[in-house]
């Protein structure tokens, strides 16, 4: 009998692309596109038949139905399980995300260069929701994961589709460098000649101090003397991490003269093993989990950009984090009250290219290729007993069909309206403070929240992170803002008050509260209106605590009847040619619309 060759491991196809993983995660993520779809009013279900049930009515004869229900914003509750497709009189389930998109091209004035980008993105985000199905747990086991655990387990952001689309990522790179592979790897450390990188740091670190704190002396003094046989000075070089993927794919071709000449020299791999975050492009150290979170460049498109790192907000980062700090250490409300976390981006470094550095109208990702923030972890900040998740986390459903924060209530010993109040209580009242107090907003959606809790799983306060980069500004100057570093001042963008609100009424509010009523009325038994009740009282609370601050509350006024609808799918597939402009934010985050604010209908008991 002829013998057949075994497969090679290697090369196999992984086992999330079995038939029941993909067909499951593609179901799952075709009711997502819908609701995203529905809700920015890219595509228009009219009622098809019994109450609940909807149709969308495509070129060729092609339709859509399916069940859902509608939520607070408008909201589509699509239940995956119920999507038909129709082609001329024949009903099929539909579990494919890409012919939906493809169907629905025209319909959604699409050219067909973006149809062909949207289906490798989506491709790509339908395999990572495979090997997230294949690895899926019970809520209880998510709820007993430590924090970076947990987050190979999160499912990217909630308000875009096409969420895990990595442009540039292999197969290879994408069981290797991804949350949800849940692997591991080491850093790529380089050396830069001053001429060609600047260090950064909040005051008292130097990079001396900062190299202590990150590398053993064995690896230091091994580091320092391949410096030497360059024939440079170690103390005298600017050292950073580089990701492995950015080494081969950007430093290693596009940096090559500055290689030949000395200028950038390779040191070599970390001994600590890092796992990218949900942002993929911050790490954390698996092996020393109280070494700072390292946040570096990828030559990778996700979500809307390229996941370099700005020249001018990665020198900010560290003149930020003394500003931010400065205030809340100064503030009794914010340090002692609400306990709020910064979780200071303490260092940096930059290195620009010299050649793409003089062509200032060439797009962004070739101004952002090479360069470094080191930012705290949460460890750090934790007393004996408390836990951290990030709010995404929030969001989770286990394999069992329960919810992760049905499973920290009833862990807590609290009702399910109790908890929600104490969970809101932790989560607004700092960022309203920052808004209203300082005129300073974020962007505090899910992954950049993390929810403390005590060792009841009762919530308790946050930690914030990933701000440096997000920081905006009223366009006049108040006086809060005089302690702001110049050099931090001249590079944050500034909005009318109405857009900065949008750090609370759309990162949260739309962005993150319209995903969880869904599960605390399925899972927790509170209706959508008595929720955003829940949400209210901490807000009314602070304007009675603060009078003072009145006119501001007028400003932003977060209980309006209505705000701008943020539409990122939009913006992704509409947007243009964002991705190529020279300048990362221009014309970013349009509106499309309006929503209705569930704030401004909201009562609660005091009223």
């Amino acid at each position: 009998m002829p013998s057949h060759p075994s497969a090679d491991p290697a090369t196999a196809p992984p086992p999330h692309l079995a038939p029941a993983h993909w067909t499951a995660a593609g179901r799952t993520l075709l009711a997502r596109t819908v609701a995203e779809m529905a809700y920015e009013e890219m595509v228009i279900p009219v009622p098809d038949g019994p109450p609940g049930r909807w149709r969308i009515a495509l070129p060729q004869g092609v339709s859509y139905s399916f069940e859902a229900h509608r939520g607070t914003f408008g909201a589509w509750r699509v239940r995956p399980e119920t999507l038909l497709r129709r082609a001329g009189d024949r009903d099929q389930p539909a579990t494919d995300p890409t012919r939906f998109v493809v169907d629905a091209a025209d319909v959604l004035g699409l050219s067909r260069s973006v149809v062909a980008d949207l289906v490798r993105d989506l491709t790509a985000t339908h395999a990572a929701d495979a090997r997230l199905h294949a690895r899926a747990i019970p809520a209880g086991a998510l709820a007993d994961l430590s924090h970076e655990d947990l987050e190979a387990h999160q499912t990217g952001h909630p308000c875009m589709f096409v969420n895990k689309g990595r442009l540039g990522f292999s197969s290879a790179d994408t069981a290797r460098y991804t949350p949800e592979a849940a692997g591991d790897f080491r850093l790529v450390w380089i050396a830069v000649t001053p001429e060609l990188g600047r260090f950064t740091a909040v005051p008292g670190l130097d990079r001396s101090a900062l190299l202590a704190d990150e590398l053993d002396p064995v690896t230091r003094a091994a580091f320092a003397e391949r410096i030497r046989d360059r024939g440079g000075d170690p103390e005298a070089y600017v050292w950073l991490p580089v990701h492995p993927f950015q080494w081969d794919e950007v430093v290693l071709p596009l940096f090559a003269a500055q290689i030949a000449q000395g200028s950038l020299v390779y040191l070599g791999e970390s001994v600590d093993r890092y796992r990218p975050l949900q942002s993929i492009r911050t790490l954390t150290n698996l092996d020393r989990p109280r070494r700072r979170n390292v946040k570096v460049p990828l030559m990778i498109r996700n979500t809307l950009v390229w996941r370099g790192l700005s020249q001018a907000q990665t020198t900010c980062a560290p003149r930020l984090t003394t500003w931010l700090r400065d205030l809340r250490d100064g503030d009794g409300f914010l340090r002692d009250e609400c306990r709020v976390v910064m979780l200071g981006e303490v260092a940096s470094v930059t290195v620009p290219h010299p050649t793409f550095e003089a062509l200032p109208d060439a797009p962004y990702r070739y101004q952002e290729l090479l360069g470094a923030i080191w930012r705290e972890p949460v460890h750090g900040h934790l007393e004996p007993g408390e836990r951290a998740r990030t709010m995404a986390a929030l969001l989770l459903e286990g394999s069992d069909g329960r919810a992760v924060v049905a499973e920290l209530v009833a862990r807590s010993g609290l009702g399910a309206r109790e908890w929600l109040r104490a969970y809101v209580g932790a989560l607004l009242p700092p960022l309203l403070h920052y808004l209203y107090r300082y005129g300073a907003s974020f962007t505090p959606h899910g992954e950049n929240v993390v929810l403390i809790s005590d060792a009841a799983e009762r919530p308790t306060r946050i930690a914030l992170k990933d701000f440096g980069a997000d920081v905006e500004l009223l366009p006049f100057d108040l006086p809060e803002y005089a302690r702001i570093p110049s050099e931090a001042r001249d590079q944050l963008h500034r909005w009318p008050a109405r857009d900065l609100a949008h750090s609370i009424l759309s990162a949260i509010c739309a962005g993150h509260f319209r995903f969880l009523t869904d599960i605390a009325q399925r899972h927790l038994g509170v209706p959508e209106r008595e929720f955003w009740s829940l949400v209210r009282e901490p807000i009314e609370a602070y304007h009675r605590r603060f009078p003072e601050l009145s006119d501001r509350f007028t400003w932003f006024d977060l209980l309006g009847p209505e705000f701008g609808r943020v539409a990122l799918n939009r913006e992704q597939l509409l947007g243009g040619g964002f991705h190529d402009r020279a300048e990362r934010d221009a014309e970013f985050d349009v509106m499309y619309g309006t929503v209705l604010n569930p704030l401004h209908a909201a009562r609660t008991d005091g009223d």
